[in-house]
């Protein structure tokens, strides 16, 4: 499994040169650490990920107050080193999914393909949904400082208000075992849901509709990691 990162044009082309240099996975995490001290702005390439070519649309604005802005200078090098090693962890722990260091955060998406995946129609965690949940816990543990974001998604097919509906219970399913059965705090977890409307391949094939089921957790600093960061950094 690869990291992706999501870069303004900007920072891309200044970290052009260190990416040509040292090993592909450290010099991958130093353009995060330092990414961390050029942005701050939003964090709405998080959003981007999660929400495809979809950030315009409605109801996004409280998915971008969960996210919050991106933190600079010292602090936002302290943070994204944090956030390295939790996704370089993730990824250790499931390598089936697809995790992503965007800004600040993380994001881990699950499609049918991918470690967490329901039968049609279906919103029930199977064994082996449970299970990969299960190693993604005991990561969320590791690194307490951060909230969490569950969110659902559905492909095209079928009306629109039943596909609303299961991504709301499919999403809910995975906040539910975090909550209920790993014992995370529910004061860390959001869940929202899209259903159909936030596709990020083409619903009119068979393998984009299986890319567009889906359930997306982000993971971004909280406020005490953002302030003991600042702290350490001496700002």
């Amino acid at each position: 499994m690869k990291t992706f990162f999501k870069q303004t044009a900007l920072v891309a082309l200044a970290f052009t040169l260190v990416i040509s240099l040292g090993s592909c996975e450290a010099t991958r995490n130093a353009n995060n650490k330092q990414k961390g001290a050029v942005i701050g702005a939003t964090g709405g390439a998080v959003l981007g990920a999660i929400l495809g070519n979809n950030i315009g649309k409605g109801g996004n604005s409280e998915l971008g107050a969960v996210i919050g802005g991106v933190v600079g200078g010292g602090a936002g090098v302290i943070i994204g080193n944090k956030m390295d090693k939790q996704a370089q962890k993730i990824e250790e722990e499931i390598p089936g999914a697809q995790v992503e260091r965007v800004d600040d955060g993380i994001v881990v998406t699950f499609d049918e393909n991918s470690g967490v995946y329901f039968a049609t129609n279906k919103y029930n965690l199977n064994a082996k949904s449970q299970e990969t949940l299960d190693r993604l816990a005991n990561v969320l543990r590791e690194y307490p400082d951060t909230n969490i974001l569950v969110v659902g998604h559905t492909d095209s097919t079928g009306p629109r208000d039943f596909n609303m509906t299961l991504s709301r219970d499919r999403a809910n399913s995975v906040t539910n075992y975090f909550v209920s059965q790993k014992g995370l705090s529910s004061g860390r977890i959001t869940t929202k849901w899209f259903g159909p409307d936030t596709p990020i391949a083409d619903n009119s094939t068979v393998e984009g509709r299986a890319k567009n089921r889906r359930v997306n957790i982000a993971i971004v600093p909280n406020e005490k990691m953002k302030k003991d960061a600042k702290n350490e950094a001496g700002e």
